[in-house]
């Protein structure tokens, strides 16, 4: 395998897009393999995926019944003006 060169690097911005595919296992080799170099040198992109991984073991808790009616409301109302 040849050696990573810079314009093979992935960026923090790269890493972002594609960590919901790295956690799912849909990363390409290649993509696998950069991502894990990325993440050996960049220790704020560690903490992003970190938190993650939080955040998905904690939402996958939820259920629609524990959430209160302000707060599903305010979750709706984000979600339907988000591209706005």
């Amino acid at each position: 395998m040849p050696p990573t060169t810079k314009e093979h690097e992935l960026t923090c911005k790269e890493l972002v897009e594609l960590v919901t595919d790295y956690l799912d296992g849909k990363l390409s080799a290649e993509d696998e393999r950069r991502f894990s170099e990325h993440l050996a040198l960049c220790e704020g992109c560690n903490a992003y995926l970190q938190q993650m991984r939080i955040t998905i073991a904690t939402l996958g808790k939820l259920t629609e019944q524990s959430i209160s009616a302000e707060a599903k409301e305010k979750l709706v109302h984000a979600f339907r003006n988000w591209k706005a």
